[in-house]
């Protein structure tokens, strides 16, 4: 029973992300005709889960001891796991596991550091820095809540994965990561509109807390639109071959979600097709965008 109400904290539904980001930095190495170590790229793929699970698993035991867990009305997709409340006995373990993981990335950081250059650091230091503050810290500034996800996912896994790889920065991945960084804020973003008046009690000061559902409605389409635009920027200026147009297929899914939240705002969560269709955009377009940069 432990090891399931352990897996549960995790996340797993989620991890999935963290293999789509590196390989749209897998992609962007190999679009740069780079010889790929794929030794370098299992240890940032290990990494970055570690990374994934320590957020997780630190999330759910700070929001159990918050009492947030008993005051969230969980969908598929927000919420958290809801694994705690019902095993208050395992949050000692949870939280060696959120630590422990932090510890494997710090690690398997620290060696990317020895074997490919002191380039990597930065990225490094401010991905622990995300592990660490989210929850307790991020969570209380609308603008750091919102940027958070998207950097975390979106730029440093994507751009990390292909300096580990290239030895280099590049102004092609810059440019990519942008497309999850936009999509992966909007995926979080969409996510707290259940738990709004269950954070704002805990005095977590989200962008739908501090700023209502207008405004959020506001800022998911501009981060929608802006991922279109980005697309449409690699493809005119030639950084991303003609399949690329495919990354534009899951849109679909953003406006069918965009949709949902202008009809029903913070009651969205009631209706998970949409939160749904949100983390399908999220996940489809880096991984489309990834396929076609390998094609060309």
């Amino acid at each position: 029973m432990q090891p399931v109400i352990l897996l549960r904290t995790m996340r797993p539904s989620f991890l999935v992300l963290t293999p789509v980001c590196v390989f749209l930095g897998l992609s962007t190495s190999l679009a740069a005709q780079s010889s790929i170590n794929y030794f370098m790229a299992a240890l940032v793929l290990m990494g970055a889960l570690a990374a994934h699970v320590s957020v997780n698993t630190l999330n759910e035991y700070h929001d159990f001891k918050s009492g947030l867990d008993l005051k969230t009305e969980r969908t598929p997709f927000s919420g958290g796991s809801g694994a705690l409340p019902g095993n208050p006995e395992m949050a000692g373990l949870v939280l060696t596991v959120g630590l422990l993981s932090l510890l494997v990335t710090v690690a398997i950081g620290l060696y990317l550091v020895v074997q490919r250059g002191m380039q990597i650091l930065p990225i490094g230091l401010v991905g622990v820095l995300l592990v660490i503050t989210y929850t307790q810290w991020l969570n209380r500034s609308p603008l750091l809540c919102l940027m958070a996800p998207g950097l975390g996912f979106g730029v440093l896994m994507v751009v990390g994965t292909h300096v580990v790889l290239t030895g280099e920065y590049s102004g092609l991945v810059w440019i990519v990561a942008l497309v999850p960084f936009f999509l992966i804020n909007n995926l979080l973003l969409l996510n707290q509109y259940p738990d709004i008046e269950a954070d704002a009690s805990v005095g977590r000061n989200t962008l739908p807390v501090a700023f209502g559902a207008g405004a959020s409605n506001f800022v998911y389409a501009l981060f929608m639109v802006a991922s279109c635009a980005t697309i449409l920027l690699l493809l005119v200026t030639g950084y991303l071959p003609g399949l690329g147009i495919i990354a534009l297929l899951p849109i679909g899914f953003s406006l069918f979600a965009f949709a949902g939240v202008m009809k029903h705002a913070a009651n969205v969560g009631r209706y998970p097709r949409y939160l749904g269709a949100n983390v399908a955009a999220a996940i489809l377009t880096p991984l489309l965008l990834g396929v076609s940069l390998v094609s060309g």
